[in-house]
C-alpha cells in the first residue's frame, strides 16, 4: 500500500460500550492506510468532552448505550464529525440517515463492508483524492454476512454462496448445501458483498466468481443451474473476467 498524506489521512474515534466490538473495529482500522484511530470510548458523554479539544473527522457510534444512546449523542454532536453507526439492531436505521450517517452497519461488522463504508467518508472529505487501487483490501477467501430469516438473523460464509437469486421482495442465497430465503432486495445485497468475489450479471441474479464452471451463449453454468447473462450487465461482466485471467 501507499503510504497517505497527513492531510488525507482521517483520524478517527469508536464509542461502544462492548468491549469485543471495540476489538473489531480496531483490527478492522489497523487494515486501513488512510485510518488514524486517536481513541475509543464506552462512555459516549466523555467522547462528547473529549471532541471539544481534540476534533476527529470519523465516528464509529454504537446506538444502544447506557448513558445516552446514539441519536442523542448525534444530536449533541451537531456535525463536528462525519458518523458511521455499528450496531445490532436493523431497526434505528431510517432514524440514523436522518442524522446525515454516512452509513449504517449491522454488527458483527465484516471487513468488506467496514471498507466500502469508510471509502465513502474519504471520498467525502477528499473530493479531488483518488485512492490507489492496490489499497482496496478484499481478501479473496473467508468472510461472511448476516441476513435475516424471519426473526432470526443467520450469518452466511460468503465461501458457500454460489449465486443469489432475487424474486419480487425478497431474494434466495443459494449455498453449497442449502436455500436461504431472506426478506431483502438484490442491491442491499449487492452492496455488501466483496466486488472481487461476487458480480450482478442479471437483474435477478448475483454470481460467486469462483463457483462458475463454464460460460456459454451468454449462460453461466454453476453447479447445475444455468444462469442468463442480461444484456445490460454483459459488458461489466466481461470485462471483470478478462482482468482476472492470469
Amino acid at each position: 500500500m501507499n503510504e497517505q498524506t497527513s492531510a488525507d489521512m482521517l483520524k478517527c474515534m469508536i464509542i461502544d460500550d462492548e468491549h469485543l466490538a471495540i476489538q473489531l473495529l480496531r483490527t478492522h482500522i489497523s487494515k486501513v492506510s488512510f485510518l488514524e484511530l486517536t481513541e475509543t470510548y464506552t462512555n459516549p458523554l466523555e467522547a462528547l468532552l473529549s471532541i471539544t479539544t481534540k476534533p476527529v473527522d470519523l465516528i464509529f457510534l454504537d446506538i444502544q448505550m447506557p448513558q445516552i444512546t446514539g441519536i442523542q449523542f448525534m444530536k449533541l454532536l451537531q456535525n463536528r464529525a462525519m458518523v458511521i453507526i455499528t450496531s445490532a439492531y436493523q431497526e434505528y436505521a431510517i432514524e440514523g440517515y436522518e442524522h446525515n450517517v454516512v452509513d449504517y452497519l449491522l454488527k458483527p461488522v465484516s471487513f468488506e463492508r467496514f471498507y466500502r463504508a469508510v471509502e465513502k467518508v474519504y471520498n467525502l472529505k477528499n473530493p479531488t483524492a483518488t485512492l490507489d487501487k492496490s489499497q482496496k483490501f478484499y481478501p479473496e477467501t473467508g468472510g461472511y454476512i448476516f441476513v435475516k430469516v424471519e426473526t432470526k438473523m443467520i450469518r452466511v460464509e460468503l465461501d458457500d454462496i454460489l449465486y443469489i437469486e432475487g424474486l419480487k421482495n425478497y431474494v434466495s442465497i443459494f449455498t453449497k448445501t442449502q436455500r436461504i430465503v431472506t426478506l431483502q432486495v438484490m442491491k442491499q445485497l449487492e452492496e455488501i458483498l466483496p466486488p472481487n468475489r461476487f458480480v450482478r450479471i442479471h437483474k435477478s441474479f448475483i454470481v460467486a466468481l469462483d463457483k462458475i464452471n463454464s460460460i456459454e451463449r451468454q449462460q453461466i453454468h454453476i453447479k447445475d443451474r444455468l444462469i442468463p447473462i442480461g444484456t445490460t450487465y454483459q459488458e461489466q461482466f466481461f470485462k471483470l473476467l478478462e482482468t482476472r485471467k492470469a
